[in-house]
């Protein structure tokens, strides 16, 4: 039997919702799976729930999700029609960055969403998600600042895909700099959309 990309998803959720692999589901409100369209040509991933995120388990619904939507509004996307996740599904206590046994234990429900999916682009959020995926894609990475906003054509997980990097919304929350970049970078994305 042949399984719909939303009944994959569906059993990716429901074992994220009750995953104990790592210490991050010790102390969680909620798991976060993500959520978006099964169809979604175009897939985010950020770095890991927030305080909001972990009490409404879904990504992307705090100050940092207002901003993302903002963005995806600038290039005439709604984020229904996209798919939004994380790295990883639980949140980080006071928000630090997941450490590399965290992402070990929860990426491959993140790999099995991207087979299920077969986006055209990935958008990589971030340092974590961006270090994670260029990892996947055989590409050096050092830091999100040397390579966001620049489109790379390569092979994961047995597909080809746009994997195109730019900051976490949440820096844009702190810094113009960022919040200017963000901007620049969606239009770019704009860009890269339009030609699939």
């Amino acid at each position: 039997m042949i399984l719909s990309k939303k009944e994959l998803l569906d059993i990716i959720a429901s074992e994220i919702i009750v995953c104990t692999k790592c210490r991050l589901s010790r102390n969680r409100k909620n798991a976060v799976p993500g959520e978006g369209s099964p169809d979604s040509q175009i897939m985010f991933i950020g770095e890991g729930p927030g305080r909001t995120e972990d009490v409404e388990a879904r990504p992307f619904v705090g100050q940092a999700g207002k901003f993302l939507e903002a963005l995806l509004s600038e290039i005439s996307l709604v984020r229904e029609d996209t798919f939004i996740c994380n790295i990883v599904r639980c949140r980080p206590l006071s928000n630090r960055q997941p450490l590399p046994d965290e992402i070990h234990a929860c990426t491959p429900y993140l790999d099995r969403q991207i087979k299920a999916i077969q986006p055209k682009i990935i958008v990589t959020l971030g340092n974590c998600s961006t270090g994670y995926i260029f990892s996947k894609a055989s590409l050096s990475f050092r830091s999100i600042t040397q390579v966001h906003g620049r489109p790379y054509k390569k092979n994961i997980l047995g597909m080809t895909v746009t994997v195109f990097p730019t900051f976490h919304p949440a820096a844009a929350l702190y810094s113009a700099k960022y919040k200017e970049q963000l901007i620049e970078d969606f239009q770019t994305l704009k860009s890269e959309l339009l030609k699939k």
